[in-house]
C-alpha cells in the first residue's frame, strides 16, 4: 500500500467522513505528479473496498469502511512503532471468535490480525496472548459490530498445566 493510501486511510479514522477536496487538494509544494497519486491512491481504496463515496447537495465525501478499519489495524500492528511492552503484565488476553460462514472473509481478516498481534491459537476460535493489543480489538469488534460473535477476556488465572504450555508457545 503507498505511503499517501495509508496517509487518506488514517486521515478517514479520524473523521465520520472527509470530503474529497479536502484529500485531494495539494499541500502548497506538492506538484502535479502528488496530485495525481493522491488521487489516485483514494480511487484505489474505493476500489479495494477500503473507502466508500457518497455524495452530499454538491459535495462529495469519502468514508472508511469496516474493512478499510481491519486493514488500518493490520498496518498499525506491522509499524515498527506499535511494539508492546517485553515485560509481561501477568494477564492473558484470551479472544474467542464465532463467525458463521456467511461471514468467512471477515474471519480470515480477523485470524490474520490476531497471528499478528502474537496471539496463538489454543482451540479452533480460541485465542491467547500475553500482549496488550485488547485496547485494538475492542475497537475492531465495535467497529465490524461484532457484539456476540467476538469475546475478549483478560485474566490472570489460568491452571498450572495450561501455564506451562502457554509459557512454552511464548517463550515466558
Amino acid at each position: 500500500m503507498s505511503s499517501h493510501s495509508k496517509k487518506i486511510l488514517k486521515k478517514l479514522s479520524e473523521k465520520p467522513a472527509v470530503s474529497v477536496t479536502e484529500i485531494t487538494t495539494p499541500e502548497p509544494l506538492l506538484h502535479k505528479e502528488g496530485r495525481y497519486a493522491v488521487t489516485r491512491s483514494l480511487k484505489n481504496l474505493m476500489e479495494a473496498g477500503y473507502a466508500e463515496l457518497h455524495n452530499s447537495d454538491n459535495q462529495k465525501f469519502v468514508k472508511i469502511t469496516p474493512r478499510g478499519r481491519v486493514k488500518l489495524s493490520s498496518m498499525t500492528l506491522e509499524n515498527e512503532d506499535a511494539l508492546v511492552p517485553q515485560t509481561w503484565d501477568g494477564f492473558w488476553r484470551i479472544i474467542l471468535l464465532d463467525l458463521p460462514e456467511d461471514r468467512k472473509s471477515e474471519r480470515e481478516s480477523l485470524r490474520y490480525l490476531l497471528k499478528k498481534a502474537g496471539f496463538v491459537c489454543l482451540k479452533n476460535s480460541a485465542w491467547i496472548s500475553p500482549y496488550p493489543y485488547e485496547y485494538l480489538f475492542t475497537n475492531i469488534k465495535k467497529d465490524l459490530g461484532l457484539t456476540t460473535e467476538m469475546m475478549i477476556i483478560v485474566t490472570q488465572f489460568i491452571d498450572e498445566e495450561t501455564k506451562k504450555v502457554l509459557f512454552e508457545s511464548f517463550g515466558k
